[in-house]
């Protein structure tokens, strides 16, 4: 059987069933806003890369909730096969499908119902407020789907399909990548072109998700499995409590950098659309490197909760020490790609002037200096929810965004102006890896004895 491979079998090669496809699933993710925003780049500019900035903690609150009760359900559903506990495991399944099903339909209508107001929160400048409008009434109806086929594609894995969650993700990305030129383009629709390509691919998405839970490999979905109970939701939201939190932080962090972005632009020489335009593209190609950093620890966590409940801890700590030496590999990388060539990669969503391109490069080389270590946060925050520590995992998926680099993007730019934003990145960065090596290398001599 699949779950006992997770106990026995060879780790480089588990990582690598798990940990690939959960990797194409954050990239396709992050694929849906790097396609929209070098469409949207090229045919609106500077206007329509500020109005995806803007809109994007929407897109992020969409990633919380899809973490919240897949990564939860997976989580839960793999520590208790791993114990033995088939029947109960079942139960996970069921609830956490039905939560990222209610949960995606109230964040549809919520941001239906409240949109302006949300945009005016966001930080969203007079000038750019049409074309975010434009985008999210669209997006939003997608809401559901892209939450449920998400969310879906992580309990997809942890039930030993890995594959499958990646073609499920791939199959909705390869639409939109498809729909979008020929919509923004051909069809002149522009900015309701990109949304509406979007929801399409997530549509089909959610489709394949929903065709494969009504036929799991290793356990059978029953009409009771669905019915919500208070013992397996409590439990599904305090696994993916951690993961979901550090995209809660993210959002709360982006809004608030838009905001101070816009004040401090308004008085700088960049004015307010330069420093939002090329946040928001910096934000996404992040979100790149980020979504191979997170697919990996998303990848291991099924290997870890099982190995855990079976009281294999060192397979668990073989686990965590693989994935920290490619994250290493993969952040270093990342580094020097962004110090070498910012503005090569700023040019890809279209052009601008002598200006935006001064900002582009200069947030670029300074925002995202500490990449070299920004794996380890995230890879020992899962490590913690994994294992069946949650409050360990969410205080330290909090350190970075929350504890750290929101207090700084407030504080800095007082004193040295819209630089201060851009310095806050490396310091936040830099604080929260050292929080991670302290925590873990206490678990790991817990683990020991």
């Amino acid at each position: 059987m699949e779950e006992n491979i997770l106990g026995t079998g060879s780790i480089g090669k588990l990582l690598k069933k798990f940990t690939l496809p959960s990797i194409v699933a954050m990239l396709v993710a992050a694929l849906y806003n790097i396609v929209d925003q070098f469409f949207i780049g090229q045919k609106i500019g500077e206007l329509g890369n500020a109005a995806t900035n803007i809109v994007f903690p929407l897109t992020t609150s969409t990633v919380a909730i899809s973490l919240l009760f897949g990564i939860g359900g997976a989580a839960a559903f793999n520590l208790a096969m791993g114990r033995g506990q088939k029947d109960k495991a079942v139960f996970f399944f069921g609830n956490a499908a039905i939560m990222l099903i209610i949960v995606g339909t109230l964040l549809f209508v919520l941001a239906e119902i409240f949109l302006n107001p949300m945009l005016v929160m966001f930080g969203c400048p007079d000038d750019v407020m049409g074309y975010a409008v434009q985008y999210t009434r669209i997006t939003a109806v997608g809401f559901p789907f892209i939450i449920f086929s998400n969310g879906g594609g992580h309990l997809v894995r942890a039930d030993g399909s890995p594959k499958y969650s990646m073609i499920c993700n791939l199959s909705g990305a390869i639409i939109n990548t498809i729909l979008d030129p020929i919509l923004i383009f051909g069809f002149d629709m522009d900015m309701e072109g990109a949304a509406l390509a979007t929801i399409i691919g997530q549509i089909v998405s959610a489709i394949l998700v929903y065709r494969y839970l009504r036929n799991c490999k290793t356990v059978t979905l029953a009409k009771k499995h669905l019915r919500l109970k208070a013992e397996y939701v409590k439990k599904i939201i305090s696994l993916g409590a951690t993961p979901c939190l550090n995209q809660v932080a993210m959002m709360v962090v982006q809004i608030t950098m838009n905001k101070s972005l816009t004040y401090y632009g308004a008085k700088s020489v960049y004015g307010e659309a330069i420093p939002l335009a090329c946040s928001g593209i910096i934000a996404k190609v992040n979100q790149v490197y980020f979504s191979v950093v997170i697919g990996l620890s998303q990848g291991m966590q099924p290997i870890v909760s099982f190995n855990y409940g079976a009281k294999k801890y060192d397979r668990v700590k073989k686990v965590y020490k693989v994935s920290i030496a490619i994250g290493l590999t993969v952040s270093i990388l990342s580094f020097i790609m962004f110090q070498i060539f910012p503005r090569n990669i700023v040019a890809i969503f279209g052009e601008g002037n002598d200006l935006y391109f001064t900002f582009a490069i200069r947030y670029f080389r300074i925002f995202l200096f500490a990449t070299f270590v920004n794996c380890l946060q995230p890879l020992t925050s899962n490590l913690f929810t994994a294992i069946g520590k949650p409050k360990k995992g969410i205080f330290l998926s909090l350190t970075r965004q929350i504890i750290f680099l929101l207090p700084l993007i407030v504080i800095f730019p007082i004193i040295v102006g819209i630089d201060g934003i851009m310095y806050a990145g490396p310091v936040a960065d830099l604080m929260a890896a050292l929080a991670s090596i302290i925590m873990v290398s206490i678990e790991m001599k817990k683990m020991k004895n």
